[in-house]
């Protein structure tokens, strides 16, 4: 039976054949790349990304909002509601934002080329400390401040590290000598010799941390006695670098009960210090939304500066605490630092590993316990 199709090369000789299957492979070759073109041209213009909008904020205008109702000689807001909101006194507030505005660059308000001026340091700063207290997303200033979310967010990440660069070395430091003098007097006013505070960990849950890293930052691995064996606490002990210390504790009759109770009380400090902390700034109780881990350090660094700040401004305010534990009276107590230690002192590997062990002499350790629950009973 013959077949109905037609082949179109039958009847060519070798050559006319070879002839017409170039052409037809021409054509063929020809049509797939135009098909080709024209669907990257389509599948481009489809995925084109659209141009950004322009806002028109007004900037001035946000500043001279905020002028009137901070700021101004007689503000819309009263001094208990700027307390609030900026979680410090305007007298601090102001001593912030004038070194910030005329050391650090990014704060120094600037003209545009049609000569308007940017956003004002004032606008800047109260953002930033907005977000910090308040824990909320950058763009939440937007309809009050007059700026837009990138540049909040900009604005944190300049403010923290003014705030580190400019007051770290006051209030972010080393207890000196004194200090630690100060704090031995307290600690044996309250019952316990040589103790010079309370070391507690608090976790700040990282939303967006890479997978890889997942493991080293999950409350699980990084327990209090992981923390404190990574941290650098004990590194100027280590090298020699931490004045000598001296005390002895006075030895009664046990009482391991009375002890947990005391003690108990006297850690409850460094507990109600990081409740205050986030109480005060909430971007540190909420889940930290960077990608940078470098960039959260510098956060919580620049809130516990800013804590310390607000700590020394108003504590002539406080009366709930004891007087008599802060004056400096005649030294009758057993806890002596040498005031005159220098740290000029060589170290090798050897004196580190040695002092390192007797750091973590587990029978000194409970020897010292046994002898502070007598001396508290």
């Amino acid at each position: 039976m013959a077949s109905s199709s037609q082949n179109p090369f039958d009847g060519l000789d070798d050559q006319s054949f070879n002839d017409a299957i170039d052409e037809y492979v021409d054509i063929y070759f020809d049509q797939a790349i135009d098909q080709t073109f024209e669907n990257l041209i389509i599948s481009k213009a489809k995925k084109q990304r659209k141009k950004r909008a322009y806002i028109e904020r007004n900037h001035e205008e946000g500043h001279i909002r905020l002028w009137n109702d901070y700021f101004s000689e007689i503000p819309t807001y009263p001094t208990n509601m700027f307390r609030r909101r900026f979680r410090m006194n305007r007298s601090l507030f102001m001593r912030i934002f004038e070194r910030l505005s005329n050391e650090i660059e990014f704060f120094q308000q600037k003209t545009d080329a049609l000569g308007r001026l940017s956003l004002s340091p004032l606008q800047k700063c109260t953002a930033v400390i907005r977000v910090l207290a308040y824990g909320t997303a950058a763009d939440a200033v937007d309809e009050t401040l007059r700026l837009g979310e990138t540049t909040a967010r900009s604005c944190v990440e300049h403010f923290v590290q003014g705030i580190i660069y400019l007051f770290g070395a006051e209030y972010l430091r080393r207890p000196t000598p004194a200090d630690l003098q100060r704090l031995l007097d307290i600690g044996e006013f309250r019952g316990f010799p040589g103790m010079i505070g309370s070391i507690d960990c608090m976790h700040w849950e990282w939303k967006n941390c890479p997978t890889s890293w997942k493991c080293q930052y999950t409350r699980g691995t990084l327990n209090d006695i992981n923390v404190l064996d990574r941290s650098s606490v004990f590194d100027d002990i280590i090298q020699g670098h931490a004045p000598q210390v001296t005390f002895s504790v006075k030895k009664e009759r046990p009482k391991a009960v009375l002890f947990a109770q005391q003690q108990e009380a006297v850690r409850k400090d460094v507990e109600r210090a990081f409740g205050v902390l986030q109480a005060r700034f909430a971007i540190v109780k909420n889940l930290a939304l960077f990608w940078d881990k470098g960039k959260i350090g510098k956060i919580i660094r620049a809130c516990i500066i800013l804590h310390n700040m607000i700590v020394e401004d108003e504590q002539d305010g406080y009366t709930e605490y004891d007087v008599s534990e802060f004056q400096q009276g005649e030294d009758t107590g057993s806890l002596h630092v040498d005031l005159t230690f220098t740290k000029d002192i060589p170290t090798n590997i050897a004196n580190m590993m040695g002092i390192r062990t007797r750091i973590r002499d587990k029978h000194m350790h409970e020897q010292l316990k046994a002898d502070l629950i007598e001396h508290v009973a």
